[in-house]
């Protein structure tokens, strides 16, 4: 089992969807790939929060395993983002972002952490993600996130940065925004050229789309009865693939299929209520359970005398 190192952040989330609100709740980057990832691995976790980050999500966090030596707490007010869901639950619509200490924040690794198997690099100031990559010994897997406000700011730096990576995590909007396409198949040519190894499309609703310099893997999305809240599945579906090649360190084809699979199923789970709340009660049975049901899902046999 490889030690998994994370960056990225932690915050309190305001968010409102047509099933319900909820204020002032753990959220973050960091936060939900990290507790998606414990329920395969032991991980890592680098970030910042204000004075008034309440203890009790502390004291989940380390209730999963998460070692919190790199979790800095300092003077000021934590990261707060207040966003809106319509019945179009693919797109988040913010209403307020307060960077707060997360503003100034410059991830320092602690020398424990600097020798990590596999290391994700959350939605982060590409410079900063560069910074990290320095202060580290080049691990056997490194994968990292963006957003549009990197992509059209930053976009120099974010190249640098993908040129070190093997695994780039993004949504649809995203790619088509860095890659300057609007095929995604033609986005994903695109972007392998420039560094990353592989190349994984999140498409909410619709599923994933997985492309390698070889070959190309498509998955749905885990069919909901309802979903509550899609805040953070994203980060879900990232800490999923990532802790699940670091339990079995096994980086092949197969692996990254399966990989998907377990993303998408810890995605699966986190939209079932609001913040954490589902995979705070969540079983690695239920996880296993949903897996096979994937399995199923997308099962069918070849033609007939093929």
């Amino acid at each position: 089992m490889g030690k998994l190192l994370v960056v990225g952040s932690v915050a309190l989330d305001t968010v409102q969807t047509p099933f319900g609100q909820a204020e002032e709740v753990l959220g973050g980057s960091a936060t939900y790939f990290s507790t998606a990832a414990s329920y395969f691995t032991s991980v890592d976790l680098i970030a910042v929060v204000g004075e008034d980050f309440p203890d009790k999500h502390v004291a989940f966090l380390k209730s999963r395993g998460i070692d919190l030596t790199g979790l800095e707490r300092r003077p000021g007010k934590t990261f707060r983002w207040k966003g809106e869901y319509t019945y179009q639950m693919n797109e988040a619509h913010t209403l307020d972002t307060k960077l707060n200490v997360f503003e100034t924040f410059h991830p320092k690794i602690p020398e424990p952490y600097r020798a990590p198997s596999l290391l994700f690099l959350g939605n982060i100031d590409p410079e900063l993600q560069l910074d990290v990559l320095s202060q580290v010994k080049r691990p056997a897997l490194v994968a990292c996130d963006t957003m549009n406000f990197w992509i059209e700011r930053k976009r120099e730096a974010l190249w640098k940065v993908l040129e070190q990576v093997d695994v780039l995590i993004v949504n649809d909007a995203e790619a088509r925004a860095l890659a300057g396409h609007s095929s995604l198949v033609q986005v994903g040519k695109t972007i392998l050229a420039r560094g990353p190894r592989h190349l994984i499309v999140k498409r909410g609703e619709y599923g994933v789309l997985m492309f390698n310099h070889k070959q190309t893997f498509g998955a749905p999305a885990f069919p909901l009865e309802q979903a509550q809240d899609p805040t953070g599945a994203g980060d879900t579906f990232a800490g999923g693939f990532v802790g699940y090649l670091a339990a079995t360190g096994n980086v092949s084809e197969a692996a990254f299929r399966q990989a998907v699979i377990f993303g998408s199923v810890m995605a699966s789970f986190t939209v079932e209520a609001f913040s954490l709340d589902r995979l705070r009660v969540l079983d690695y049975k239920e996880i296993e359970a949903r897996f096979r049901e994937f399995k199923r899902l997308t099962h069918f046999e070849d033609l007939t005398g093929a």
